[in-house]
C-alpha cells in the first residue's frame, strides 16, 4: 500500500489501493486498514470468511511493522511500551519490539486499535515519521515494491487459513 492511498475500495476524496489491482482482479476487498500515511503489506481477498477470521482481534493474529520516530528512543521507553500504553480508554496488549536502529524499531501487535503505534509513541513524545506494515501473520512483505502485489503460494494460503482460525490462542 503506497503512501496517501485509501485502503479501501472506494473512495471520493482519495487515491485508493484498488488502483493498483489490474481490472480482471475485481470482488476484492482490503483485509484490515493502513493509515493513509503508511505504507507496507495489505492484504487484499474475496473470501469474507477468511476477513473475519483474521481480523477478529480476540484471535491474537501479529502484524509486524518498521516505525521510525522523531528523535533518538531509549530502551526505557521501548520496554514500557512493550508492555501496555494507555491510550484510547484502554491499555494496549503487551508487544514485542526489537530495536532496528537509534530512532527505529520493530514493533509486532495481536491488536488493531486505531492510529495504535502512531499513538503508543505519541504517548512518550514521539512522532512517527515512518512506518511500515512488513508482515501479517505468516505473509511477510520481502521486496515487494511500493504498488505492486502478488498472488498467495497455496502453502501461504493454507498456514493463512489455519493461522486465521486459532480462535483466541496467542501464535
Amino acid at each position: 500500500n503506497p503512501a496517501g492511498c485509501v485502503s479501501a475500495t472506494e473512495d471520493r476524496n482519495d487515491r485508493t489501493v484498488m488502483e493498483y489491482v489490474p481490472s480482471d482482479r475485481k470482488g476484492l476487498f482490503p483485509v484490515g486498514r493502513l493509515d493513509k500515511e503508511s505504507t507496507g503489506l495489505l492484504l487484499l481477498t474475496n473470501n469474507g470468511q477468511l476477513m473475519d477470521d483474521i481480523l477478529r482481534g480476540s484471535n491474537y493474529h501479529e502484524k509486524e511493522y518498521i516505525v521510525h520516530v522523531n528523535k533518538p528512543i531509549t530502551d526505557s521507553v521501548l520496554q514500557a511500551m512493550a508492555q501496555g500504553v494507555p491510550i484510547l480508554d484502554t491499555i494496549t496488549r503487551p508487544c514485542k519490539i526489537r530495536r532496528m536502529g537509534k530512532d527505529c524499531f520493530y514493533i509486532t501487535l495481536t491488536q488493531g486499535l486505531n492510529r495504535q503505534i502512531r499513538r503508543m509513541c505519541e504517548y512518550f513524545d514521539y512522532r512517527v515519521t515512518s512506518l511500515k506494515r512488513i508482515r501479517i501473520m505468516n505473509i511477510e512483505l520481502g521486496s515487494l515494491p511500493v504498488g505492486k502485489w502478488r498472488e498467495l503460494t497455496t502453502s501461504e494460503i493454507k498456514t493463512l487459513k489455519n493461522l486465521a482460525q486459532n480462535k483466541g490462542e496467542a501464535e
